[in-house]
């Protein structure tokens, strides 16, 4: 099961106090004592599993070490040790206080969140003409500290959207030889799923070029119905996950008695939940086509071919997972995106 939120306390470690102590020689009272050590930081670093956030499900608080008090003989505390809390690729972090935002898009991208405190000057740094023995010290500074709301905004290129049972999973598995559970009856996908789509011509590369490839990610998000922009079904938590998809898959199920109604219904509610959803680029896939009979399909995708986004006609491609020549027209306009 994919976390795709959570709330957390995190706390930068504290720097630790400067020591106050003197030179241990009879008749000297030299200042030796050294300087405490910084706090640690606290980073959040993308990695490409998208089940991480799944450890912050029933643990809140996360601290950074807390920097060591300085010692003696001018010698510095140790530094307290940074936390790095492991995140997927596309999260985003709020401060809730200070309303800033952080985020990780790439695997192994490291983001500061969290500062840890200064340490305390030891009275050794204190010294001077006036004072030469100084009997005071700084104490650390505390670590940056703040309530934090993690969300998972999926990082994909195609968004794969429509109403429930409308052929979205089967597809993607087609495509992409994902291996998500399908089934006939609504609701079968309860959280997103990522495909990845390569090329033919991919598997023809060298080593070296396949390293430079460029596929295309699919994200298939669970079914929308009318009212999922204000809570309604399941959808309505994942919407988030099309926000950074550069194009979306519209999926309208050819046995549907309106097509064109389905298809209103869900721009709708893209309309609702965030204006610049309605504003992406879209395919219409009427999927499923095998089950009605050439006539009637012509008649929907010549319905369908007349909605438009950005003052551009929508495409239209009818597509079923047994019509090896709907799916390669489907291939080439997944290969277009790479290029």
């Amino acid at each position: 099961m994919i976390i795709d939120e959570a709330h957390l306390h995190i706390r930068a470690g504290h720097g630790g106090p400067g020591k106050v102590c003197f030179e241990s020689i009879p008749r000297s009272l030299g200042p030796t004592g050294g300087n405490g050590g910084s706090g640690g930081s606290v980073y959040i670093e993308g990695v490409s599993d998208l089940s991480a956030l799944r450890q912050f499900r029933f643990k809140r608080d996360f601290f950074a070490d807390d920097g060591n008090r300085g010692g003696e003989a001018k010698r510095s505390g140790a530094a307290g040790e940074d936390l790095i809390l492991k995140v997927p690729i596309g999260t985003i972090v709020h401060d809730l206080t200070t309303k800033k935002v952080f985020e990780v898009t790439r695997p192994g991208e490291k983001v500061l969140v969290a500062k840890g405190g200064k340490g305390g000057r030891g009275n050794f740094e204190f010294r001077s003409a006036r004072n030469p023995s100084p009997e005071h010290a700084q104490p650390g500074l505390p670590g940056e500290e703040f309530e934090a709301f993690f969300e998972l905004q999926l990082i994909a290129d195609v968004g794969l959207i429509g109403l429930p049972n409308a052929g979205k999973s089967s597809l993607l598995n087609e495509v992409t030889k994902a291996a998500v559970k399908v089934a006939n009856y609504q609701f079968t996908t309860l959280e997103p799923n990522l495909g990845v789509y390569y090329p033919k011509e991919f598997f023809h590369m060298s080593d070296a070029d396949q390293a430079r490839a460029r596929p295309v990610i699919l994200a298939d998000v669970p079914g929308l119905i009318e009212g999922a922009s204000i809570g309604r079904g399941l959808g309505h938590k994942f919407l988030r996950h099309i926000q950074r998809t550069k194009i979306l898959f519209h999926c309208v199920s050819a046995e549907s008695e309106s097509v064109n109604e389905d298809y209103k219904s869900i721009r709708a509610e893209l309309l609702k939940y965030d204006k610049k959803l309605g504003q992406k680029d879209e395919y219409i896939l009427l999927t499923k086509s095998d089950l009605i009979d050439e006539a009637k399909l012509k008649k929907q995708v010549s319905a369908l071919g007349r909605f438009s986004v950005n003052g551009k006609k929508n495409p239209v491609l009818a597509v079923s997972i047994y019509n090896e020549n709907q799916l390669e027209d489907l291939k080439k306009v997944l290969s277009k995106l790479i290029k």
